[in-house]
């Protein structure tokens, strides 16, 4: 993998990183509230997961394989 994809994957988890704790952010703040609406919690989190899949599969492919 050259520098470029290394820097370019490196954005990208990053970016990604920023939005799952945003989406936590969004589910805490839905707590807050009387009636929580729980569809949209349970969307949000289904979101928040899949993301945290793509981030680690993303941080995976920066590790090089070696050859044992």
């Amino acid at each position: 993998m050259d520098n470029n994809s290394t820097e370019s994957l490196s954005t990208q988890i990053s970016a990604m990183e920023t939005k799952h704790r945003q989406l936590d952010a969004e589910i805490i703040r839905l707590y807050q509230f009387p009636f929580v609406d729980q569809l949209e919690i349970q969307r949000l989190k289904q979101r928040k997961l899949r993301l945290k899949n793509t981030i680690e599969r993303l941080k995976a492919l920066l590790i090089p394989d070696l050859n044992a």
